[in-house]
């Protein structure tokens, strides 16, 4: 629902204008108040209350802060979708995307001289770009698997279950060991175009709380054990990790 008209019933996920900026509701019961947050991979801003009761308020509280939805929406960095033609940072080289001239499995040529790494990938429009995302998710996969392993390691645990998704809120999250259960962690494949460096350190944040399930002053001295330089790392997400969010909107 766009263009909300007044007394209309409220739901949980309407999707409202704000100032010419788009405002998605939610509903979260574990949030202990109302509060507004930019989703920069959907490109809207999330007004969440606690119960539906409290929607409105929602609303109203959004429309207080026109003026920074707006700001911040106005911000974000401009759409990279993938299609042909297009050079990406994949692990930080660059890597040019091509369509391949039948159909394919996407797969990734390493660089050769002075010609960039290429990705393969057949179709058109839309399904070119999910068939790139879908190597990239493979190749995210395959190296934090890597640098999981090798954190791990260094902590002296056994290796978790690794897995890749595309969280909108975080870079990575960890379930550690629990009654004969295997760690999971999970990593936003995203990483995969930041910098081998800031991939690394997210790695070592989610190794870190396999021993530590928390922020305290203990998880980040585990966190400095293995990544001493861990704060350049979380500057760089600061500052770049909406860019990231940026790439593959498909737009004709």
């Amino acid at each position: 629902m766009f263009g909300l008209k007044p007394k209309t019933r409220l739901a949980d996920g309407d999707l409202i204008e704000v100032g010419g900026a788009p405002v998605r509701l939610r509903v979260n019961a574990r949030a202990r108040r109302i509060s507004l947050k930019l989703d920069p991979k959907a490109r809207e801003v999330i007004a969440t209350a606690p119960t539906a009761r409290q929607l409105a308020e929602a609303l109203r509280f959004a429309e207080t802060r026109s003026s920074w939805i707006m700001a911040r929406v106005a911000a974000l960095p401009a759409p990279q979708p993938f299609h042909p033609g297009a050079v990406i940072e994949l692990a930080g080289a660059a890597c040019r995307l091509e369509r391949a001239a039948m159909r394919i499995k996407p797969r990734l040529i390493p660089a050769t001289g002075e010609e960039p790494a290429r990705l393969l990938a057949s179709g058109e429009g839309e399904a070119y770009a999910r068939a790139v995302a879908r190597a990239l998710r493979a190749e995210a996969l395959r190296v934090l698997s890597e640098r999981t392993r090798v954190h791990a390691e260094a902590l002296n645990q056994p290796m978790p279950q690794v897995a890749v998704a595309d969280a909108r809120g975080r870079w990575g999250s960890c379930k550690p060991a629990h009654r004969g259960e295997v760690a999971r962690i999970r990593y936003n494949w995203r990483l995969i175009l930041a910098p081998p460096w800031v991939l690394d350190y997210v790695a070592a944040h989610e190794c870190a709380h396999l021993i530590e399930a928390n922020h305290s002053p203990a998880y980040w001295a585990v966190v400095r054990q293995i990544y001493p330089e861990f704060a350049k790392a979380r500057a760089w997400l600061r500052r770049h990790g909406e860019t990231l969010h940026a790439y593959g909107t498909y737009t004709s």
